[in-house]
């Protein structure tokens, strides 16, 4: 069963609009250093899969942390990656119709 832990629609959702609880645990795990950052992510998956960001979840499936990320690419293709939280490595990818 998933687990939403926080949604960031970039570019047209400021962080302080994100639930306040959620914001919170999201903070706490990155300050304790259980999760990446979200920066660090990013740097790591532009050289595999570049295009311009469109929406990052942190969720918790399984007992594991995952960023899943949409990328808009040059052709206007929209995909999707998850990443482990902890680790960065890539899980999963694929297009997205």
């Amino acid at each position: 069963m998933k687990k939403r832990i926080f949604i960031i629609v970039a570019l047209l959702l400021p962080l302080s609009m994100i639930a306040a609880s959620d914001h919170e645990r999201a903070k706490a795990l990155l300050e304790s250093g259980e999760i990446l950052s979200l920066e660090q992510i990013l740097k790591n998956i532009r050289e595999e899969q570049p295009g311009r960001l469109l929406e990052v979840k942190l969720e918790e499936e399984k007992d594991t942390l995952i960023y899943e990320v949409e990328l808009l690419d040059n052709e206007g293709r929209v995909w999707e990656l998850k990443l482990d939280a902890v680790t960065g490595e890539l899980l999963k990818r694929e297009r997205d119709d």
